[in-house]
């Protein structure tokens, strides 16, 4: 076919899908409670952009939508990728024909995925200028990348164009990828959302903007946008047929979904408008009033409007509305900087501050109080359901105990010398505890528990806010001396948590900057181990440096309760998968005009 005809073939093609694609007059409204951060896959590091992410870029793999458990699928593959050499080698063969949305640096031809696209994609996130996020997914793990990092460090640029052993594209559309050593989880960080392949020549174009420009082979395009306000995904007219088949078992409950939408070519949906909407009562009253469709995290502060003993209330029942309880794998903590003059080290005295805070802060009636009872304390970084965590494992070190608190911090020359009720440092200078969080309605009442609680133990505290977006740039920078933060799983491993307290990844996700050799040369060999009790004694032990050292004071892990209007379809959520927006359908009987 001549080029010119393909590319008005191409056009007109994108022209005709929508008649047997997404329904352009169904709009699915949700909110975000946290502003994007960017849309470039490899610099994002906040849920609410990777959301979005994952609906306009492809990743490698997936996580099947209902198989239970959790079963990874191919994505933009032919096929799952072959493991060689013990799981030291992985080569993936990507399908044809898929294609980029059409954007002014494509020149107005269609523009193929190819493997060259994905292994641009990695070395971004090898490329030390980005400073992006997920290095850690990678770092230390191919064949050859170290060096390359190291050149461009050496040189100030990253040379795209320069081989590395480990990634070869050794076609157009195959891959292949060569690890130091084998990893038997590598395959989980292809369905990362922030590993999906993106464009070049797109990346050149828009330079720094990129992330607000972002060019995908997906189900959506990005629509109108207005920075930390709204942003609307339209369907990609142009994507390619994509229908759902389970993978793998599908729980009875799931069972009538699988049946709506086999056939049906994704999306369903012709626009998904997200609104940003940061305080948690402007949500509830939004979803309240049926302005939104989908609620896919209830604020804790407004558990009791909805629910009633776990359950959702007969009233709003009454009207329809359908009530989700998602069991998934998340830790939250507070961290303590252990670069911080205040409360980080490793001596004796440090340490014994650390641990007195911990045992100063009663979690179990943050968790009546504040979140309603919507979770369960943490015994580990390691949330249940996940493979490394050991249910028979028990943390006292992290029990609410305000009279050991005390007492321990008497042991250690912490005593209140100027009789002001607050305690000073050993070496009598003035101790202040600064900790930082979100200017949110549930951040203030968390902050009102930290303060009855460290007066209690004699420990004066003060309060900084910023936005969620400037709070984790700072947290890369080492800037706080204490906040609290979360992780929801992007595999179901682990690994995926105890990276947040690895050595090496200070700077990335290791926020509390901790550094100890003993946990970082546990972490390396849990690495070369398959799921065993072996490995999780590992983990145990690594537990056990966590609670010893005290980077962390452990908090919950948070049950999340989803509400859905009456006219929404389809929608089942996700262990690992918060994206899955593709596969809703709206019921336009039952919406109200």
């Amino acid at each position: 076919m001549p080029r010119a005809f393909a590319a008005v073939f191409f056009a007109l093609g994108l022209l005709a899908a929508p008649v047997f694609a997404a329904d352009p007059a169904k709009t699915l409204r949700i909110a975000f409670t946290s502003a994007e951060m960017s849309f470039d896959p490899m610099f994002s590091a906040a849920a609410s952009s990777d959301s979005v992410i994952d609906h306009i870029y492809d990743s490698m793999l997936d996580y099947d939508y209902l198989a239970r458990p959790v079963q990874l699928v191919p994505r933009t593959l032919k096929a799952m990728p072959t493991v060689e050499d013990g799981g030291a080698t992985y080569v993936f063969k990507l399908k044809r024909g898929i294609f980029f949305t059409p954007d002014p640096p494509f020149h107005g031809k269609p523009r193929e995925l190819t493997a060259g696209d994905q292994a641009y994609a990695f070395k971004r996130l090898l490329d030390p200028a980005l400073k992006s996020p997920w290095l850690w997914l990678f770092d230390g793990k191919i064949i050859g990348a170290d060096e390359a990092r190291a050149n461009a460090v050496k040189s100030g640029k990253f040379d795209y164009d320069a081989p590395i052993a480990g990634l070869e594209v050794l076609d157009r559309y195959t891959l292949r990828v060569r690890l130091k050593q084998p990893d038997l989880r590598f395959l989980y960080v292809f369905a990362v959302p922030n590993t999906a392949a993106v464009a070049g020549e797109v990346v050149e174009a828009y330079g720094l903007d990129f992330g607000a420009h972002p060019v995908g082979t997906e189900p959506y395009m990005l629509g109108e946008y207005r920075r930390s306000a709204k942003v609307m995904l339209v369907a990609n007219p142009g994507f390619r047929e994509t229908t759902y088949v389970p993978a793998g078992p599908v729980p009875p409950a799931a069972l009538p979904i699988a049946a709506a939408l086999k056939g049906k070519k994704l999306p369903l949906v012709g626009r998904i408008q997200i609104t940003i909407i940061e305080e948690g009562q402007a949500v509830w009253l939004a979803f309240a009033n049926r302005e939104l469709d989908l609620l896919e995290r209830l604020p804790p502060e407004f558990v009791e409007q909805a629910l009633a003993n776990g359950k959702l209330r007969p009233d709003l029942a009454a009207k329809g509305v359908r009530h989700e309880v998602v069991l998934r794998p998340n830790t939250r903590w507070n961290y303590f900087n252990m670069e911080d003059a205040v409360v980080g080290g490793y001596t004796r005295e440090k340490i014994a501050l650390r641990r007195a805070i911990g045992m100063g802060f009663d979690m179990r009636e943050f968790i009546r109080v504040v979140l309603k009872g919507r979770a369960v304390p943490a015994m580990s970084p390691i949330p249940p359901d996940i493979a490394g965590y050991d249910p028979a494992l028990k943390t006292a070190a992290q029990r609410y105990d305000p009279a050991a608190a005390r007492a321990l911090l008497d042991r250690f020359g912490y005593k209140d010398r100027d009789g002001d009720g607050y305690r000073e440092a050993a070496d009598g200078k003035p101790l202040v505890l600064e900790r930082w969080l979100a200017p949110t309605s549930l951040a203030r009442q968390e902050d009102e528990q930290w303060k009855k609680n460290m007066d209690a133990i004699g420990l004066r505290i003060v309060f900084r806010n910023d936005r969620l977006q400037e709070l984790r740039k700072m947290a890369r920078q080492g800037k706080m001396p204490m906040r609290t933060d979360g992780w929801n799983a992007d595999y179901p491993d682990a690994e995926n948590f105890m990276q947040l307290l690895y050595g090496p990844n200070v700077g990335q996700e290791n926020h509390a900057r901790f550094s100890l050799p003993e946990f970082d040369k546990l972490y390396d060999a849990a690495r070369r181990l398959p799921d065993s009790p072996e490995r999780t004694k590992l983990f145990n032990r690594m537990t056990e440096l966590v609670l010893a050292y005290t980077p962390w004071r452990l908090m919950e892990h948070r049950i999340e309760d989803q509400l859905l209007q009456p006219w929404i379809r389809n929608y089942k959520p996700h262990p690992v998968r918060s994206a899955l927006w593709r596969y809703v359908d709206i019921d336009p009987a039952q919406r109200p005009k």
